[in-house]
Order: C-alpha cells, then sequence, then structure tokens
C-alpha cells in the first residue's frame, strides 16, 4: 500500500504546475500614486497599499514621484533605469495627467507630446517582453453647485484612452472610476477619501488641510482596490498572483 502511495505522489510530482516565476509590477506617475515621507501623512498614494495585495512572487516597485508629468519624469532619468531593469514578464503601470495638463506648471506637456510619450512608455516596456498598463489621471474632488461631480482630466484622459485603445494596452479608467465612486459617496462623505483636516487635527497640518487631489489612507485603498478589481477583469496574469 506504502508503495503505490509513494508512486501515487512521484506522478503528481511529475506533472505539477513548476513554481511561478518572480515578477516586479513597476509603478510610474505623480504624487496621487507616489510613495509618500512621513512628514506629509496622512496624504497617501494609492501604490502605497496596492503593494500588500500579492504574494511572494510579486514585488511592487513604486517609482512615482510628486509632480511629475510624462515629459518631466523622463527627462529627470527616472525611466531610463526601470527600462534596464524590466525583464520579461514584468508590468508598467502608467498613470500621468495631473501635472502634464496645467499650462503653468513647469511639467505642463502639450496634448501632442502627451500622446507622444505615453506611446515611449508602451513601446519600450515591450521591447523588453513586459506589459504596459495604461492608467487615466485619478480623479479630483470637484462637485458642481448641484452636487455632481464635475471632471478636470477630461482632454488628458481621453488621450490615454484613445492610446490604449489604438495600441491594445490594458486600461485602467480611474478617472471615470473615480467620478463615480465620489458621486455615489455624495458631496460630504467624499471628503473622507481625501487629506482633509481640521486644524489641530494632525501635527504635520496644524493649520487644517482641504485637499481634493491626494487622499488619505483611506482613500488611497479604495482606489488600490479599484485598480486591483480592473487587474481582475482585464484578465491580467497578474490577478493570479494575488495574496492568499
Amino acid at each position: 500500500m506504502k508503495r503505490w502511495i509513494v508512486i501515487a505522489s512521484l506522478i503528481l510530482t511529475a506533472f505539477a504546475l513548476p513554481p511561478q516565476k518572480k515578477i516586479t509590477v513597476w509603478l510610474i506617475g505623480d504624487s496621487t500614486m507616489a510613495n509618500k515621507e512621513i512628514k506629509a501623512y496622512p496624504e497617501h498614494g494609492w501604490g502605497m497599499p496596492f503593494g500588500y495585495f500579492f504574494d511572494s512572487t510579486v514585488t511592487v516597485d513604486n517609482r512615482a514621484q510628486n509632480g511629475r508629468s510624462t515629459r518631466t519624469f523622463m527627462e529627470e532619468n527616472r525611466w531610463a533605469p526601470v527600462v534596464a531593469a524590466l525583464q520579461e514578464g514584468d508590468y508598467v503601470f502608467v498613470q500621468f495627467g495631473h501635472n502634464d495638463e496645467v499650462k503653468t506648471k513647469k511639467s505642463y506637456t502639450t496634448e501632442a507630446q502627451f500622446k507622444a510619450n505615453l506611446l515611449k512608455y508602451i513601446s519600450d516596456t515591450r521591447s523588453k517582453k513586459a506589459t504596459p498598463v495604461l492608467l487615466t489621471p485619478v480623479a479630483r474632488r470637484n462637485f458642481d453647485s448641484t452636487g455632481h461631480i464635475a471632471g478636470t482630466h477630461d482632454i488628458y484622459a481621453q488621450i490615454v484612452r484613445d492610446v490604449a485603445n489604438e495600441n491594445k494596452v490594458p486600461l485602467i479608467d480611474l478617472d471615470r472610476e473615480a467620478q463615480a465612486l465620489m458621486q455615489q459617496w455624495g458631496v460630504e462623505k467624499s471628503k473622507l477619501l481625501f487629506n482633509h483636516l481640521a486644524p489641530g487635527e494632525h501635527p504635520n497640518y496644524p493649520n487644517g488641510k482641504e485637499d481634493n487631489t491626494h487622499f488619505n489612507e483611506l482613500g488611497a485603498r479604495v482606489i488600490a482596490q479599484i485598480v486591483f478589481k480592473n487587474i481582475k477583469s482585464l484578465g491580467l496574469e497578474l490577478a493570479a498572483r494575488v495574496r492568499k
């Protein structure tokens, strides 16, 4: 009997799936995605909790930086080291737009250049047999006088959608999905997702804070969950590497 158990075990071992190759998920983007220093807490980028979703075969390397656009991220030599380190099977999540679209910022990028930069991120990633994923800029908390959420990224978010569609790149539409979330939560409750603080509520912001762009810890987790939900609905292999 024992001999048959050993034989059965050997057969099962022979047909067992090989261990999954370890991969890296690279996050490149702006402050809404970035890791934050303690002095900025409770402000959080959604990339901070995102790393905890996956098992030991996945490393999340968050290279997002405050204030960066598709252009300045490259000009500051932040993209080239990512390309050099990319391995086959890796993923690159690209989320820009907040700083590209503001003409008064040094990070401003024209619509044509924004599109060209996205295409470079895609081509460089694919050249290393890695998978690019485009994300529209995540929505700001911006309600009109009637209590309806109003978009602030309409043009640049549409460019991301068009580039994703034209180049068959997986798309996560954080602009539309975050707008829908905030509309559901409403004018007052949606403040709970953002870095809204009363004077004296937090030592990092003694005078208080009303920030409708950057998330607190709760908001970052909720947005990260939206990203994760899309990873599953898009059918990315990454979805099979969830922490049990």
